[in-house]
């Protein structure tokens, strides 16, 4: 739906924080380092993830430079929507779908609590997994600004097997396509209305909540921006189109292939 498009422009405004794959790793080896310093980043994962499956480089490129979702940073209980990507766990899905979210996204909270102690650029996080907690974003973010992108639904869970199968051939040598694509509906259908009966919940106040259409993001980018900044209070960049031409010419579409 274009959030790995839109989370990276995001990060590319200094005054932001989107966290690297070594401090969601990590992240008590930064707490008292200097803002975009700190341990020697390490590319010793993403080159060997890129060696056992090529492939991963044009559907996700990823980086030690390149920040990651916060899934990344989550799931020391075993609670994690993010493993469900990877490999083909139906039985874990139907347990996970169950479970209480409030541990993992606190333990969540204190390691950006530990990222920001001596840091504050103010956090710009994504995972399209949040879609199916946002209640537990509510509870330990109030304030925060949401943005929901929305694309057409046959394109959006497309887009998303397709790029599971990826994931999962990289562990597996026999990835079903119509499996994958079956378990990616109803996956999407649970976050999606999750994501909905949390906009009539009490807890929709304690955050704002944006709704970008994936057609304008692409169309009208800086439109998209302006309406996200003057949401959170903050002035866009100067010079606004060269701020996007600028991350297109650092990470031109399709660089590494088509997905």
């Amino acid at each position: 739906t274009g959030t790995t498009f839109l989370y990276r422009l995001l990060a590319s405004d200094p005054r932001l924080h989107a966290q690297l794959p070594a401090e969601l790793a990590t992240p008590w080896l930064f707490a008292e380092a200097a803002p975009n310093a700190g341990p020697e980043l390490t590319t010793a994962g993403s080159e060997l993830l890129h060696t056992l499956n090529p492939d991963m480089a044009f559907v996700h490129p990823s980086g030690p430079t390149l920040p990651e979702e916060c899934v990344l940073g989550m799931g020391t209980d075993m609670r994690n929507w993010g493993f469900t990507s990877l490999m083909r766990l139906p039985a874990y899905a139907t347990w996970l779908a169950g479970e209480d979210f409030a541990d993992p996204y606190e333990r969540y909270r204190e390691a950006l609590q530990l990222l920001a102690v001596n840091d504050d650029r103010r956090f710009v996080l994504k995972a399209p997994a949040h879609t199916a907690e946002l209640r537990y974003i509510a509870r330990e973010f109030p304030g925060a600004i949401v943005i929901q992108l929305h694309r057409d639904i046959v394109a959006t869970i497309a887009s998303g097997a397709s790029l599971f199968a990826v994931y999962q051939s990289t562990y597996s040598d026999d990835v079903d396509a119509v499996d994958v694509g079956r378990r990616q509906a109803d996956q999407s259908e649970l976050w999606f209305r999750r994501a909905t009966e949390f906009r009539s919940s009490p807890e929709r106040d304690d955050v704002t909540l944006i709704d970008v259409d994936y057609r304008e993001l692409i169309a009208n980018t800086p439109r998209v921006l302006e309406k996200i900044y003057a949401a959170a209070d903050m002035s866009a960049p100067s010079a606004l189109d060269g701020f996007i031409a600028n991350y297109h010419a650092a990470h031109p579409r399709n660089a590494h292939g088509t997905h």
